[in-house]
């Protein structure tokens, strides 16, 4: 481990004691990175001075009076923020010395554009062998897509997340949040854990690490790509409906809307008692789940006429007394009053210097003996300038020298 811990407030991590450097922006990297540094890991942001992470300006909302952008906010938490100027020579010095007591690297800019500035992998493990170091582009670093611009609309349009998205006949729909982005930044976290161990249990140092929001899309596309490939047909929309499991989907209530899930054989006798249609077990269009899946359009009209003569609230108390998986369709205002979220901790805050107290989901990773934790607001930018050169040795004079010459930024 060739990270120093610097924790302000003595949590301990599982990565307490590895450095990332962070040469990421927007959303896949910082997403990937804010992982690392809620399991302790020291992570450094690398930000263009003046201008720093392109999401600091994607505002409104803004928190409070500030002009702290939640978008930012969302994904840069446990982190220190450098100002370095990377278009420079001697801003990429800086930054082969930083690398040079990091552990991990992590950047997404365009495919070949750090091997262009010399800040590439077969560089940086020259100072630096044991240096994981993860790439994150929208195609990957080969094949012939491999220098196309890629936005998560894109790629959830082009890994046929959107195909199955949305309902019957309709428009295809993107889901809500950049999925693309974030499965990728998952990917990523995960691929640099194993890099990690292997590194440590090995004795061939660190290696690079490739990884696309397209692949990360196809890979996600699991039991519907194996239905395709089994039928040699695309699956196509079906709203909240399951393709093999019926019924398994939402449905309106007189107040709201509910979702159920009867997601195996003996669930159903058990749904049709709780809604009082015990008929519906002896009817051999509904026998088996196979029936259900072949009878779905009159299933469904059967149910929605049931299902709206509920509320909300008396569709789930049945649910819940007969034992059939069931939910309300929350917005987030409910999600993140509920007990049980709040009880798992995943509605935390964090003061900030100049937003004030700033909420935002907690980290879902629970350890029994080095839990993850936010130590770190999300930095202003180039809050820890001169911090972060300090400890890599550079002396005030140097420092004072690199600020005159546009090289580093203090905070602004």
């Amino acid at each position: 481990m060739t990270g120093e811990a610097r924790d302000p407030d003595g949590d301990s991590g599982p990565l307490d004691g590895l450095t990332v450097l962070d040469a990421s922006r927007v959303l896949v990297g910082p997403f990937c990175t804010m992982q690392l540094g809620d399991l302790g890991a020291d992570v450094i942001k690398v930000e263009r001075p003046g201008v720093g992470d392109q999401t600091r300006g994607w505002h409104p909302p803004t928190y409070g009076d500030s002009d702290e952008a939640a978008y930012y906010m969302s994904v840069n938490r446990n982190k220190r923020s450098v100002a370095l100027n990377l278009a420079s020579e001697e801003g990429r010095d800086v930054f082969r010395d930083l690398a040079a007591d990091a552990d991990i690297v992590v950047e997404n800019f365009r495919v070949g554009k750090m091997d262009e500035w010399g800040l590439g992998y077969e560089d940086l493990r020259e100072r630096n062998p044991g240096l994981v170091y993860c790439s994150l582009s929208g195609y990957g670093e080969w094949g012939p897509d491999r220098h196309r611009p890629a936005y998560d609309i894109m790629m959830q349009a082009e890994g046929g997340l959107m195909s199955i998205t949305g309902v019957e006949d309709s428009m295809p729909v993107r889901v809500g949040v950049a999925i693309a982005d974030i499965g990728a930044g998952m990917y990523a976290t995960q691929a640099v854990l194993a890099a990690l161990l292997e590194r440590e249990v090995g004795d061939a140092g660190g290696q690079k690490i490739d990884v696309s929001l397209l692949d990360g899309q196809v890979a996600w596309m699991t039991y519907m790509a194996s239905n395709y490939f089994a039928t040699g047909d695309p699956p196509g929309r079906m709203g909240s409906k399951h393709p093999t499991i019926a019924p398994y989907q939402a449905f309106e209530t007189s107040d709201g809307y509910v979702v159920v899930a009867v997601a195996s054989e003996n669930i159903w006798p058990r749904f049709c008692e709780a809604l009082g249609r015990e008929d519906l077990v002896d009817d051999d269009r509904f026998e088996t789940n196979a029936d259900r899946v072949d009878n779905r359009e009159a299933l469904d009209a059967l149910l929605e006429d049931e299902i709206a003569s509920y509320t909300t609230q008396a569709f789930l108390d049945a649910m819940d007394d007969h034992g059939v998986p069931a939910s309300d369709v929350r917005d987030l205002e409910d999600v993140f009053d509920d007990p049980h979220v709040r009880a798992r901790g995943m509605r935390q805050s964090v003061d900030h210097p100049t937003a004030g107290e700033v909420e935002m989901p907690g980290s879902p990773m629970q350890f029994s003996r080095t839990p993850t934790s936010i130590r770190r607001h999300p930095p202003l930018l180039g809050e820890h300038t001169r911090e972060i050169l300090t400890e890599a040795g550079y002396d005030d004079a140097t420092v004072d020298r690199l600020v005159e010459s546009d090289v580093v930024a203090p905070p602004e």
